[in-house]
Order: C-alpha cells, then structure tokens, then sequence
C-alpha cells in the first residue's frame, strides 16, 4: 500500500527569533553589517583609484621635473640654450656664481610647476571621483532602503482604515524584514479586532431593531383605536418617542461602526446635489423653528459614497437647525472647490461656543453643556458619524466657533 503523501508545509517563517540567543550574532546578514562591507568596500575602491591616479600624475611629474630645461653648447659664445628659463640663454654671466644661481632658479621652477600640474590634475581626479562615489551611494542606498519605502507605503494605506494591505516582504533574513513581518502580524491582529467589533456592533443593532420595531407597530396600533382613554394615548406617544428615539441611536451606532472602514466602491458625486438634497430633508424643521436656511452651492464632483456624504451633509444641516436661537436664526451652506479639494461649508447662528469645547463635540453622546441623556434634538452623534464618513473618504471635518455665537463646520474632501 503506498504511503499517503504529506500534506504541504506551511511558509517558512523567519530564523531570527529575539528570545533565542545566537552563537555567533555577527554572522547574521544585518542591515548594519550590510552597509559597512558597502561603504567600506566603496571607500576602499575609491582609494585605490585615487591612489593609482595621484602616483600616475606623481610619476609623470617626476618625470617632467627630471628633464634637464637647459642644453649645454659646445663651441659657442652662448654657454647654454634654453627654452624653458630665458634667463640662461645669455653670455653675460660675470662668475660661476651667477651661473650656478641661474640655474637653480631655472631648476626650481621647473620642480614647482610640475607640482602645480599634479595638484590640479589631483583635485579635477577627486572630483570626479566624488561625483561617481556620490552617485554609486546614492543608487546604492535606495536599493537597500527600498524595503522602507515599501513599508512606508503600506503603512500610509492602513492609515486610511485599509486594514486588508500587507507588506509580506521578501529577502534576507534582516532587521527590515523583521520589521515588515512584526508590522504584519500587528496589521492581522487590528485586522481581526477591528472585524470582530463591527460584527458586534452590526449583530446587536440587528437585534435590538427587531424588538423595537415591534414595539413601534403595537403602540403605532393602540394609539389608532378611537376607543382608546386619553390618558393611554398620551402614555402611547411617549413610549412612541422613546421607541423612536431608540431606534436612532440604533441606527447611528451601526452607522458609525461601519463608516469606520475605507471606502472601497467610490462613484462620482456632486457635493452641491448631496447638500441640496440635506437642505430639502431639514427645511421643514427648519420653518418649524424659525431659522433661515440659505446659501449658494457650486457644483464640485468627489469619488465617493453618495449616501454616506449625504449623511455628513444631514447631520450638519440637522444640528446647524436644531442648536440655534430662539428667533431670527440662519443656516448658511455652501459648497466650492479650493486648492484642489472640495470644501462644504455648514454655518449658523446659536449659542456662544468656547474654543475649548469645539473638539468635545465630536465625541460619540457629547453634547454642549447638556446632559447625556434627556435631549429631544439628538442621540449625540451626528457629529462624530460625520467625522466617521469624513475620514473614510480621505478628507476631515473641522469646527470653528462663530463671532457672536454658532460654530462654522468645514468639510474638506480629495477631488
């Protein structure tokens, strides 16, 4: 009977393992020990070109200097010839002294105008050098740091809630690969803990929207028979509010929980349409209260999720309304393209706002100087789902207190 083939071993995992000590931890191919035998190696090459050259120049200055820069005459008035040192092309010489300190002169400067040469030809030999070493360690330090630019990159992607992305970086055994592995193994872990929250998050509001939609429907019954007391139909819109109440928070809470996420099906969406359209769902409430809602909105098209940006645009609108003065109040919303994004800008008159509680309000059930509970204009987080949708399409949402009261939300967005 042949024997049942073993089934495929997993991946090899990285040898490096920090708790176990190694006996020889100099012989592990570290980035450190890398780039020493790299630069070393460059610096010694480069030493011996320069080297060979300096003795190259050296030897041919030698050379030059050697030369004798006179020729003695035989049979002629003139003791010597020279094309080099003029001074000694003369008869004139009144002793041997005088003839020996023209020669010497001549003889020195010849030697320092060898020097000369071989100076200039070494500095223009460095110089090249130093232009080829500089490009060689510039090539040669992007391929060894190339593996951070990966890890860089991936990391830029998590960072947009895209916790799918994974390094799995190749190559030896080295300290980058032991990051790019650690920050793997973090990524799968956030990965994991992030899901099973959402699946939390979108099992329990499941569940409890199936028993107060119940409820709604039994009390949406009661509050329909003719016969039923006063007293019952006032109990049943209170329980109606309360339900309904309920169920927003619901709603929000799923909400949030999945606007956390990046968004990956992006269509194109007018930002001015999707303001409209929040304008047209809040004017009602806003007539029932009094307050103005106005503005000019320029059509500017993003990549986005169109009922998500319109939820940003709702819930603006919806607080610009509901948080605003007793009487004469506006809400002014505006949509323009600036320096390459697009901007939506909600304000409003209401209550003085201090600059320190600006950044409070966007925290989930916060509100502004008011109870947790026990408000009929919200569950308390508008704002933060807001902030929510605002981050998953890549652009922020930022408040600012207004002068004599309100606040100005500005909400940027990629085009």
């Amino acid at each position: 009977m042949a024997a049942t083939p073993a089934p495929p071993s997993a991946p090899p995992k990285p040898t490096w393992d920090p708790r176990r000590p190694e006996p020889f931890p100099w012989l592990r191919p570290t980035i450190r020990i890398r780039l020493t035998l790299l630069y070393g190696g460059m610096f010694l090459i480069a030493g011996i070109l320069l080297l060979s050259i300096i003795y190259l120049l050296a030897a041919q200055a030698v050379h030059v200097g050697n030369e004798l820069p006179f020729q003695i005459l035989p049979n002629s008035k003139v003791l010597v010839s020279s094309t080099q040192c003029p001074d000694l092309a003369s008869s004139s010489f009144s002793s041997q002294t005088e003839f020996n300190n023209a020669l010497n002169a001549c003889v020195n400067h010849q030697r320092q105008q060898a020097l000369d040469d071989l100076l200039s030809r070494s500095l223009l030999a460095l110089l090249g050098l130093s232009v080829i070493a500089f490009a060689f360690g510039y090539a040669m330090a992007g391929r060894v740091l190339s593996p951070l630019g990966r890890i860089t990159r991936t990391a830029r992607q998590v960072a947009g809630s895209d916790l799918t992305r994974r390094i799995e970086l190749d190559g030896p055994d080295d300290e980058l690969k032991e990051l790019a592995d650690t920050f793997d193994d973090m990524l799968e872990r956030l990965e994991r803990a992030f899901s099973a929250q959402q699946r939390f998050v979108g099992n329990a509001s499941h569940e409890l929207r199936t028993p107060l939609a119940i409820n709604r429907t039994l009390l949406e019954v009661h509050l329909s028979d003719p016969a039923a007391p006063p007293e019952l139909h006032q109990l049943g819109k209170t329980l109606l509010a309360t339900n309904e109440r309920s169920e927003q928070l619901v709603e929000g809470l799923l909400l949030l929980a999945r606007s956390d996420n990046q968004i990956v099906e992006r269509k194109p969406v007018d930002l001015a349409e999707v303001a409209s359209r929040a304008i047209d769902q809040v004017h009602a409430e806003a007539d029932q209260r009094g307050v103005e809602i106005r503005g000019e909105c320029s059509p500017v098209v993003v990549q986005g999720n169109g009922v998500l940006l319109e939820r940003i645009a709702l819930n603006l609108v919806q607080n610009a309304v509901r948080y605003n003065v007793p009487e004469n109040g506006w809400v002014e919303v505006t949509t323009a393209a600036e320096h390459g994004q697009a901007v939506l800008m909600v304000s409003n008159t209401g209550p003085v706002v201090p600059a320190y509680e600006v950044d409070n309000i966007f925290e989930p059930f916060r509100r502004l100087r008011t109870e947790r509970t026990g408000s009929d204009k919200g569950v308390g987080l508008g704002l933060s789902i807001a902030r929510s949708v605002a981050r998953a399409h890549g652009g922020r949402i930022i408040a600012e207190p207004r002068e004599g009261g309100g606040l100005m939300m500005r909400v940027t967005l990629p085009i």
